[in-house]
């Protein structure tokens, strides 16, 4: 792919007019609680009217700071809870006039294997994509599960990412800064984030496709078959050894490349047709239609 795609991004088009509407309408869609600051998705347009050009100057200068990210817990399945983070409603649009950017170039590098948190994919095609590879002979499954994905996410290794392909390093700053945003909880507000991306952050699901991104390329250049939706993947091999093969070396490349952990306990080879063979809450069975 040309470099010339990247060096669409910048920081002039994030702030376009154009480019700050639809994010201020994606925000006030999404609503969600207020942050930090109290503020609300329906007073973000008022805010604009009685500061015009204020934020936009002060994201040029390099004066803006995002707020401290407000985190709550929701209850899993499991009797655990997920920490959920809730940037306030300000900040929420800066990363989202961020992502409307980032996403449209990006997208014309992802791969076809990925799934997660893209346009015009979801959760059903990325089974239909496993099921073909099912249908196609690959009977057995390395079902790969990362540790605490996306609180472990290396921000040096994202950051040189991104380096790598953007050059309006303006624009890698502003990224660095949602990344370093410290925690809010119980009153109290936390050092500056070194590791992790924040879930709920309106950023997070894209930062995290742009680091695994590294993984599919890997995989494609092997020939792995693979289906990836965010952080869920599974890799599927013609026979257990081989599957065994695929499970170490593709260890090997996230822990010492990409700086994340395979959870070992969690992470299984398994045949389809066996009960624990599961993707994104689908099972499968050696009689797929």
């Amino acid at each position: 792919m040309s470099s010339e795609a990247f060096k669409a991004i910048t920081l002039d088009r994030i702030l376009a007019g154009r480019n700050l509407w639809e994010a201020m309408k994606k925000v006030q869609a999404n609503k969600g609680s207020p942050g930090v600051d109290g503020m609300k998705t329906e007073e973000l347009k008022e805010y604009f009217f009685e500061n015009p050009g204020k934020l936009t100057a002060m994201i040029r200068q390099g004066e803006y700071r995002p707020l401290p990210i407000k985190r709550v817990y929701i209850p899993k399945d499991n009797g655990e809870q997920r920490p959920l983070g809730i940037p306030t409603v300000i900040d929420r649009f800066v990363q989202q006039a961020v992502a409307l950017v980032l996403s449209e170039e990006y997208e014309k590098l992802f791969k076809d294997m990925s799934f997660g948190f893209r346009p015009n994919r979801s959760c059903r095609l990325a089974v239909r994509r496993a099921m073909e590879h099912v249908k196609d002979g690959y009977m057995w499954v390395v079902d790969l599960d990362l540790r605490k994905f996306f609180d472990t996410v290396n921000h040096s290794k994202l950051i040189q990412l991104l380096s790598d392909r953007i050059e309006d390093g303006r624009v890698v700053s502003l990224i660095h800064k949602f990344l370093r945003a410290p925690i809010w909880e119980e009153g109290k507000v936390g050092k500056p984030n070194t590791i992790g991306t924040s879930q709920g952050g309106v950023i997070s699901p894209l930062l995290a496709n742009i680091l695994l991104h590294e993984l599919d390329e890997k995989l494609e250049s092997k020939g792995v078959r693979a289906v990836r939706y965010a952080d869920d993947a599974v890799l599927f091999a013609k026979s257990r050894k081989a599957a065994e093969r695929l499970l170490k070396w593709v260890t090997d490349f996230i822990e010492q490349k990409l700086f994340l952990k395979v959870n070992a306990e969690k992470t299984k080879i398994l045949r389809i047709g066996d009960p624990e063979v599961q993707f994104l809450g689908f099972s499968f069975t050696s009689q797929v239609s």
